[in-house]
Parts: structure tokens; C-alpha cells; sequence
């Protein structure tokens, strides 16, 4: 047997409409929203007309072939013409909401739906003009849950007598849906589109959605917006954090570096001579440099600077050798964050040292990442006391924490040593080349 087909009914077939066609909308809005150049429009109020213009195509366009989707198609969720001219309106102003209700009023034009034009571009105007008449942040607290409030919302304006934006933002479209119903039936489908209900409840509902067409993409952009905020506020507090570790860095370094001199001053005046003016001179890179990530190379420089005092120092007692893969020079690495591992090794390991002492600096690349190793042939440590100087110095603690700062978990930071022996600090961090000037 055979059964007949069933067909929705009038009511159901206009829900069905209603709901895909918030369902467009939202993709939509989500769609724009992972594109940068959108979002970074989303969050300056001040707008050239290049990016109303770009905020205009980008939702008329696609909103120009939901209207061609119903002519050729019969498609009416697609027909967003109301609420993408009003809503572009809102939050580009009156002429990008008139340009994108323009576009996606000439396919409706061509095919004869001649009031189609003027009343697209009065719903970009209307809400271009909301946009000039209210405070901006009102725009952004528009939402779907406007309903929920709406007692509250009513009641507040009537207490203090003065407008409620959030009333006013509900009641622009649901007038311009109902306007829209009305120039509808009094000049027939063919030369306005528009969803005919068969019940006033229908109604109620197609206005309904309306509302939540224009208020779901401000709720998607505005948690855009936010999320882009709070990212920005975490990257202000990530580099104020690094800045004010890689401070700690300068007072210990210079404290130690003018004990060193004054116990000099006497016994060794020339010598203590030649390490202010050296000093001097690393100082002054120091206060030139602002940033907090450098090449390889250009760590290695300061590190030059800084042995030069260390081997005016100790003389012929320091020895200093370099291991360097060139292909390790131009990886980005944290700004003084070999100082204190170099230093670590001549105050612990090379200083008791009697006879003369080696540092070795070594680099190299593996499997995508940058391995920078502080060698020593010193005392070195019991390895029951290798977690010592990590837990009591301000260097080494120092370097550990800006190195989780910057990387998370990625990185590296271990020392080995062997009593008499000597010590090795080695940083593991995931490889970054330089290929341009990197700046904080």
C-alpha cells in the first residue's frame, strides 16, 4: 500500500522559514568573524570609509545572493534584505547601510518588486540614524535575551523618564516588520517581499524573528570583540611581565659587576679603570635596547661585552671558547637571558677555581629546535645541590621564569654537573628564525 505524501502545513512551513532563516544569519555572522580584517573592524568605533566599505561587501554581498536564492530558487530563508540593511546600518552608520540595501534591493528590482529599493535603503538609514542617535556600548548590549528584561528595561524608563536604548533598538525593527507587512498586503508580494503569516500568533512570531535576526549577529560580534580585548589585555600583562623579569636582571647584573670594581679600586686601579669604561659601554647598549626578543647573534654581542669585563677582570685566568653553528644566529631568542647562566658559571664554578678556568658557549639546531649550552670546567656541584641555585639565585631563577613566561611548557632549562668537574646549563626552546626586526 502505498502511502500518500505529507506536506507541512501553512504554519509549520512558515516556523521552518523563521528558523533557518536565523540559522543564516548566525553562520554568517560566525563566518565574518574569523576573518581578521572583519574583526579589527568590529572594534574601532571610528571607521574610515574603506572599511565601511569593506564592512558593506562583506555582508552585502552574500546577503545579495540570499534575495537572488528566493527569486531563482524560491527560497525565501534566504531574504535577508531588512534585517542585513538595518543591522549594517547599526554598526557602520547610515551610508553603509544604504549601500548594502541598495545591493540587495536591485536583484528584487529586476524582478519587479519595485518598492523593494526604497524600502531596503530606508532600513539602512534607520539604522544609521539609531547608530548617531545612541551611545555606542548600547549598540554592543543588544541581545537576543532583550525579551527576558524587557520589564525591567520598561520600567526604568519610566522611572526616570528619560529613553531606554535597549526599548529603542527593540522597537526600530519590529516597526520596520511591520511596515514591511503592511506595504506587503496593501501592494501585494510581487512588488514587496515579504513572509505572509496566516494568524496574528504567526505574525507576533515573524516579527519575533526579525529581532533575533538583527540582535544574534551583534551578540556574535560582541563576544568577538571581547575575546580580542581580553587576548590584547593578555598579551599587555605577558609583556609587562617580561619586562619587569628581564628588569631583575640589569640591578643584579650591575651590582655585582661594581663590587667587583670597588674590590679593585686599590690593589689593581688600572684594571678597575678599564672595567667602568667597558661598564660604561654595556650599560649604555642596555638602556638603547628596548626589546625583549633578539637574534642569537645579537645576544652573543652583549655577551662579549659583558666577558670582556669578566676577562679584564680575572685576566689570563678566564679563557672563553664559542662553539657556534651559524645556522643557530639568526633564532629568536629572550634578550638577556645568557648573561646570568655566564655569570652563574664564573661566580660558582670558576671563581674558586685556582688555576686557570674555560667557558664554553655552544649552539646548535635539532628537530625544529634551538639547544644554547653554558659549559664549565669550575667546581661544579654535588648532585644533591644542583637544584640550589635554581631555587636561591636571582639569575638562574631569573632565566627559568621568563623562559616559562614566554614558552609555557615548551622549553627547557637543566643543569648537570660533576664535582670538580664542572657545570653545563643548557636552554632547549622551540626554534624561531628571524626575518624581520623583531620589536616589543
Amino acid at each position: 500500500m502505498i502511502e500518500e505524501p505529507t506536506f507541512l502545513s501553512a504554519n509549520q512551513f512558515l516556523l521552518t522559514t523563521l528558523i533557518v532563516k536565523l540559522a543564516v544569519m548566525a553562520v554568517l555572522a560566525t563566518m565574518l568573524a574569523r576573518f581578521r580584517q572583519f574583526r579589527h573592524i568590529l572594534i574601532f568605533e571610528r571607521r574610515g570609509w574603506t572599511d565601511r566599505l569593506v564592512f558593506a561587501m562583506a555582508l552585502g554581498v552574500p546577503l545579495t545572493s540570499g534575495v537572488a536564492a528566493r527569486l531563482l530558487l524560491n527560497y525565501d530563508a534566504a531574504d535577508l534584505t531588512l534585517e542585513g540593511a538595518f543591522l549594517v546600518g547599526l554598526i557602520a552608520g547610515p551610508y553603509a547601510g544604504a549601500t548594502v540595501g541598495l545591493l540587495v534591493g536591485v536583484p528584487a528590482l529586476v524582478a519587479g518588486e519595485f518598492i523593494a529599493v526604497p524600502f531596503a535603503v530606508g532600513c539602512g538609514f534607520a539604522g544609521g540614524g539609531l547608530r548617531e542617535a545612541c551611545p555606542k556600548e548600547a549598540i554592543w548590549r543588544f541581545t537576543p535575551f532583550v525579551f527576558i528584561d524587557l520589564h525591567t528595561h520598561l520600567w526604568r524608563m519610566f522611572r526616570r523618564h528619560e529613553p531606554h536604548w535597549q526599548l529603542a533598538l527593540l522597537v526600530a525593527p519590529v516597526a520596520l516588520e511591520l511596515l514591511r507587512q503592511a506595504l506587503g498586503a496593501r501592494f501585494g508580494a510581487h512588488r514587496l517581499f515579504y513572509l505572509d503569516s496566516p494568524s496574528p500568533w504567526m505574525t507576533v512570531l515573524v516579527v519575533l524573528a526579525t529581532v533575533l535576526a538583527v540582535a544574534t549577529p551583534i551578540k556574535i560580534w560582541n563576544s568577538a570583540r571581547i575575546e580580542h580585548r581580553l587576548q590584547e589585555q593578555e598579551n599587555l600583562l605577558l609583556a609587562a611581565k617580561i619586562e619587569a623579569l628581564k628588569s631583575q636582571i640589569n640591578p643584579h647584573f650591575l651590582f655585582n659587576t661594581l663590587t667587583s670594581i670597588s674590590s679593585l679600586i686599590r690593589s689593581q686601579p688600572d684594571t678597575a679603570r678599564t672595567l667602568i669604561i667597558k661598564l660604561s659601554a654595556l650599560l649604555r647598549r642596555l638602556m638603547r635596547s628596548h626589546q625583549h626578543f633578539v637574534t642569537l647573534r645579537e645576544e652573543l654581542e652583549a655577551i662579549d661585552e659583558y666577558l670582556d669585563i669578566e676577562v679584564a677582570r680575572f685576566g689570563p685566568k678566564l679563557q672563553v671558547s664559542k662553539e657556534i653553528d651559524p645556522r643557530t644566529l639568526d633564532v629568536i631568542v629572550p634578550s638577556m637571558i645568557l648573561q646570568p647562566l655566564v655569570e652563574n658559571s664564573i661566580k660558582h664554578g670558576l671563581a674558586r677555581k685556582m688555576s686557570t678556568g674555560t667557558i664554553v658557549i655552544r649552539s646548535r639546531r635539532e628537530h625544529g629546535r634551538a639547544i644554547i649550552e653554558i659549559a664549565d670546567d669550575g667546581m661544579g656541584f654535588l648532585p644533591a645541590r644542583l637544584d640550589a641555585p635554581m631555587a636561591s639565585g636571582i639569575g638562574l631563577a631569573n632565566v627559568r621564569e621568563r623562559l616559562r613566561v614566554i614558552y609555557g611548557a615548551t622549553y627547557q632549562l637543566t643543569l648537570t654537573s660533576e664535582p670538580g668537574q664542572g657545570t653545563t646549563a643548557r636552554i632547549e626552546v622551540p626554534e624561531l628564525l628571524a626575518v624581520e626586526p623583531i620589536t616589543a
